[in-house]
């Protein structure tokens, strides 16, 4: 089967500076939930944040919203803006895009970061509860399916509950096809084989322990990755703790990317 072709994604770009970031955004989401640490990187780093095919102000089209298509939008934009050797930062299924395009775009990804990513080797628990979600989202009652997820298992009792409520109607107005659509074609993601593929630095801030990706098993395909966990929130840990999740990208960026980037620059010409 052809793939579809990438969509037009609606994007901004903000400051300037290398290496440059991207910042994918999550399911029924758009391109401000990462803004804390647009705000931070921006003072010294070119940001681009778009909206995926299906969200914000970005077209949502009847197909494409599969892991492989998604990540070839955000490359077309990539491309698009000349962007190279960027660290892109996701959350959530932006999480999952970020590792879709270090394996398969490693002229665009300098280093990816996985902000409490969806599932990368799901257990058969975990694939039967998204199949549950796909069916009731395609259901009669799918509005008030969406609700029930993200009412009940994206946040933590200690999440502040006016955000908390911004967040559930932003979600909750995103349109419900692309919605359904994108959690149908989790299962068909072979995220072993994304993640056994990178070769650049990669970070997986967790939300929680016992999360969809127990550091143990993610681990054995790719030995490299390196693991934070945050403090005292639920899913949206960028929103929620953006200090503790903003500091980590800050200590990733010192430690793993701007040393590959000095070596690079130094190599002298063949």
């Amino acid at each position: 089967m052809t793939p579809p072709p990438p969509v037009r994604l609606a994007y901004d770009v903000h400051g300037q500076g290398e290496p440059p970031f991207v910042f994918v955004h999550g399911w029924c989401c758009d391109r401000t939930f990462f803004a804390p640490q647009v705000e931070h990187f921006a003072r010294s780093h070119r940001v681009v944040t778009p909206d995926l095919r299906g969200c914000g102000v970005s077209p949502a089209p009847a197909d494409g919203y599969d892991i492989a298509t998604l990540a070839a939008d955000v490359a077309a934009v990539c491309d698009e803006l000349d962007v190279r050797g960027a660290v892109v930062a996701g959350h959530s299924l932006g999480g999952m895009i970020a590792i879709e395009l270090a394996a398969t775009r490693p002229d665009l990804v300098a280093a990816a970061v996985a902000v409490d990513p969806g599932p990368i080797d799901p257990t058969q628990e975990i694939r039967d509860r998204f199949a549950a979600l796909a069916e009731a989202l395609h259901g009669a009652e799918g509005e008030a399916a969406r609700r029930g997820h993200v009412e009940t298992q994206l946040f933590d009792a200690t999440d502040d509950a006016a955000l908390r409520g911004r967040i559930t109607e932003l979600m909750c107005a995103s349109p419900l096809g692309p919605a359904a659509a994108v959690i149908a074609s989790l299962g068909s993601w072979d995220g072993v084989a994304a993640i056994s593929a990178v070769r650049t630095p990669l970070l997986l801030l967790l939300a929680r322990a016992g999360g969809v990706n127990d550091p143990d098993r993610v681990l054995v395909h790719n030995q490299v990755a390196e693991f934070g966990i945050s403090v005292g929130t639920g899913h949206f840990n960028q929103l929620f703790a953006p200090e503790q999740v903003t500091s980590m990208i800050d200590r990733f960026l010192e430690l793993r990317v701007r040393p590959n980037l000095s070596v690079v620059a130094s190599d002298p010409p063949e």
